[in-house]
């Protein structure tokens, strides 16, 4: 194996892309350009309309449905067959609008590259696209930059660069032109700088190792476009019910059929009796009704932060039951903060209530000043370090004029910050201040202030010290000392015989609610894992504090791991820290093997591959890359946990309400399906095609879609999830379908024979009978259902209103010249006092049911 740019030396680096330090010509730029070609990450440009449109077709169900109206045209039934393919249409614009809408959302916050890099040609400096970029190219950075392409650093002076998108890394990275160790993990590559990160401060000149698909952002695109999309489970479950209702009609009409020609019915009265069946036995709404109710809980969502890229995702995320969290940004604020500050010997909280009081103290204030004037940044820098930019904050908000400060005291002098040095000096007049790594300034120093002035510095006061850097590192800050010199010459007196001041103390804060919402999501049953590309001590600092846990697991320790101990180990680990992309996937992948439905979050192009492989990828809007973004099926709008665990609520409110929507929905097209199946073994067609069809309609529309709107259960997030193998339609919904559609059969059947009074034909008026107080029942049935989910009776007056609706466009079946088109003829007031006994007789049974099944389920 070749040796890697990190590990040799820049001149050996410059040498193997047959380079030089004074550049390219251009004719071997347009070589190389040929041969390479352009210095762009080949990408998903999202889905497109047409895509978009064909994929809500894509279901078993509606191939049958499809079929069901081919045969009805195939009959003589083109009015059945008009209302069948209405309902297919319909169905897919639904969910077309919904995942187009969703697709420009996002559109809307990709980002743009970096258009253009300075780049040394023909031995002077000049800017170019950035795609035009080759290797061996020599390329000039400086802070503020989005790293253009992969390369070695062949200078660096004071050089960072944020790469948390790549490496999940929270803090900045000193860089260095010097090699490193031939091991050494992506995120301590410290020779190295790579495309799509950004130079945060320094300067720093680059030859080109990698282009476009070759640098490592390109290696993850190869990877997302190697990954097949994940179904979830209601999409699965969807196609087997197709597939079962499918098999299920064809053996009904190759049993019914033959029957009814042997008794001497016609081959058409046969073909509109397996109409009747297929029609009956397919909940056509089911499709539209599932879009529609998942479009409604979308809308909530988009309202509450969580935009929502595929549809069937909501109901996936109601199901997880093992959240994977990124750090940066998602559980905590994304930003430097500084949290303790040490003076005096004594450690002062800064977000304490007696910290206005200690800071007025003149050595605080000291420590404070230092900070704000030995510091490059302004407040008003969104690109500055975030270290400096912190450092500003907590002065600024402590009373002290910065602006008049650094006007008061000019900088005459300076020592920049450097990786090697690790840290910096600046000269106002008469006094100089220092900042940077603990163990470096306080070895620079002979004295320490103290309330009772300048002491020499002891060994005691130097133990205390490096004692309260390592407690300050145990609780995951990053510390810096702070220090001064009276009367220095220049910048190079700042080098020793400092006074020590003290200490700074700057953490990455958890988010304020996020504790909260990783309490309610744990006794929701679901665990959370923390997954980051952040040291051990960070993470697990962190991850303790939100409550979380504290077992940690190192990506160097996983890539000695086999599957299947890995498999055994990630259950009980809280927080898998220093991970690469490689890494996420494997622990995905083996949470998932043991059964886990699992959610993802992150915001960097490390996290792509792992967010497309979860059984739900959710993706930051804010701190999110592109990439990260096209892998998710949902965004959170403000990078916030929070937000995540909102959206699993309204996940598991989706699924309950789906539920009872499938439960009404299939627990009528039973009944309807048996009623038919045995009418017709007596050679009756009591309901015809067209009016299954308008039963459908009428009680799988409006009231099965105002079941979308309704609330959800005080409970939703004191259950623990369902079981990953257990569907929508388990044993509970089988026997509510199964309990119910009895009950509905017998009594219809009974009506039937009472209303034919004998007769061998069915009769109008006993059609019409059988009709009306099929869907009456519907009704009262779905009141039952919303019981037995707990759902308060008088919560929805939209379900209110579309009942009522639903009952007026009955009347007009039955009273209006539409009566001919359904072969119904009006009711008297005696008839409908017959359909009120039917009522009063069903509800208990029903209501009887609903106990049996929910005492069965507990």
């Amino acid at each position: 194996m070749s040796e890697g740019p990190h590990e040799l030396p820049a001149e050996r680096v410059v040498e193997r892309f047959e380079s030089r330090r004074d550049g390219l010509t251009d004719d071997e730029v347009r070589r190389r350009l040929e041969e390479h070609g352009e210095n762009d990450v080949v990408r998903s440009g999202g889905r497109s309309p047409v895509d978009i449109f064909v994929t809500q077709f894509d279901s078993v169900l509606i191939w049958v449905l499809l079929a069901a109206a081919v045969l009805s045209v195939w009959a003589g039934h083109t009015v059945d067959a008009v209302l069948i393919a209405i309902i297919v249409v319909a169905n897919g614009i639904f969910g077309f609008v919904q995942d187009y809408r969703a697709e420009q959302s996002l559109e809307s916050l990709r980002e743009l590259a970096s258009p253009t890099a300075r780049v040394r040609r023909n031995g002077e400096v000049r800017e170019v696209d950035a795609t035009e970029l080759v290797p061996g190219d020599i390329v000039v950075l400086r802070g503020g930059d989005v790293v253009p392409a992969d390369g070695r650093l062949l200078e660096a002076t004071d050089l960072e660069a944020d790469e948390a998108a790549l490496t999940g890394e929270s803090v900045p990275v000193a860089k260095s032109a010097a090699p490193v160790e031939s091991g050494a993990p992506l995120a301590e590559r410290e020779s190295m700088v790579y495309k799509g990160t950004n130079v945060t401060r320094g300067k720093g000149v680059v030859v080109v190792t990698g282009t476009g698909m070759a640098t490592e952002v390109g290696g993850i695109a190869r990877e997302l476009a190697a990954t097949e999309e994940t179904r979830t489970p209601l999409q699965d479950e969807l196609d087997e019910l197709g597939r079962t209702l499918g098999l299920g009609v064809l053996g009904l009409s190759a049993l019914v059929a033959p029957l009814l020609l042997v008794r001497g019915t016609t081959a058409v009265q046969a073909a509109l009796t397996a109409v009747s069946l297929a029609v009956a036995a397919i909940p056509e709404g089911l499709p539209a009704v599932v879009t529609l109710t998942l479009a409604l809980g979308v809308r909530k969502m988009s309202e509450e932060n969580a935009l929502v890229r595929r549809l069937p995702a909501v109901e996936a995320l109601g199901a997880v039951d093992i959240v994977c969290t990124d750090k940066t940004g998602t559980l905590t604020k994304g930003q430097m903060t500084v949290s303790k500050l040490w003076v005096n010997d004594a450690v002062i909280d800064v977000d304490s209530a007696d910290t206005d009081a200690a800071v007025r103290a003149d050595r605080t204030e000291l420590l404070l000043r230092i900070g704000a004037l030995c510091n490059d940044s302004t407040l008003e820098d969104d690109g500055g370090d975030p270290t400096e930019l912190a450092l500003l904050e907590v002065a600024d908000g402590r009373g002290l004029d910065l602006d008049r400060l650094r006007s008061d005291n000019p900088r005459t002098d300076e020592v920049p910050f450097s990786s090697e040095r690790k840290w910096m000096g600046t000269v106002h007049d008469d006094v100089g201040y220092v900042k940077g790594a603990p163990e470096v300034v306080v070895e620079n120093c002979d004295r320490i202030l103290t309330a009772d002035g300048a002491k020499p510095m002891s060994d005691d006061r130097r133990e205390r010290i490096e004692t309260t850097v390592r407690e300050f590192g145990d609780d995951a800050l990053r510390v810096l000392a702070m220090a001064y010199r009276d009367d220095p010459a220049g910048a190079d007196d700042l080098a020793d015989g400092l006074t020590f001041v003290g200490l700074t103390g700057m953490i990455d804060p958890p988010r304020e609610e996020v504790a909260d919402a990783i309490d309610v999501t744990k006794r929701a049953g679901i665990a959370v894992k923390m997954v980051t590309g952040d040291n051990v001590r960070t993470a697990r600092a962190i991850a303790e504090s939100l409550g979380i846990g504290t077992d940690v697991l190192e990506g160097p320790d996983i890539e000695g791991m086999d599957d299947e101990t890995l498999r055994e180990r990630v259950a009980a680990v809280d927080v898998f820290a220093r991970t690469s992309p490689e890494h996420k996937v494997r622990i995905l992948q083996a949470l998932q093997a043991r059964g886990n439905d699992v959610a993802m979050t992150g915001d960097g192009v490390n996290d792509a591959p792992a967010l497309k492989n979860a059984d739900v990828g959710v993706a930051m809007g804010i701190r999110g890359t592109d990439v990260a973004r096209q892998a998710s099926d949902i965004v959170l709008l403000d990078d916030n946990y929070a937000t995540m665990e909102r959206a699993i609520e309204r996940g598991r409110a989706i699924f309950d309400n789906i539920w009872k929507f499938v439960a009404y929905l299939l627990s009528a097209n039973v009944a309807e399906v048996a009623i038919v199946f045995i009418a017709s073994l007596y050679g009756y067609l009591i309901l015809p095609a067209v009016q299954l069809l308008w039963i459908n309609l009428l009680t799988d529309g409006l009231p099965a879609l105002a079941l979308g709107a309704d609330p959800e259960s005080g409970d939703v997030m004191e259950r623990p999830p369902r079981e990953p193998d257990r569907g929508i339609i388990g044993r509970p919904m089988l026997g509510l379908i199964g309990g119910t559609g009895a009950v509905t059969t017998l009594v219809m059947l009974a009506l039937m024979v009472y209303t034919l009074e004998g007769a061998a034909e069915v009769t109008a008026y006993a059609m019409t009978m059988v009709f009306t107080a099929f869907v009456v029942l519907e009704f009262g049935k779905l009141y039952v259902i919303r019981w037995l989910r707990e759902t308060p009776t008088l919560s929805n007056p939209w379900l209110m209103v579309s009942v009522a609706a639903s009952i007026g466009l009955q009347f007009a079946v039955l009273y209006t010249p539409l009566n001919r088109y359904f072969g119904t003829v009006p009711l008297e007031p005696a008839d409908w006092g017959l359909i009120g006994i039917v009522l009063a007789v069903c509800l208990p049974a029903y209501v009887a049911v609903a106990a049996l099944v929910r005492r069965i389920d507990r």
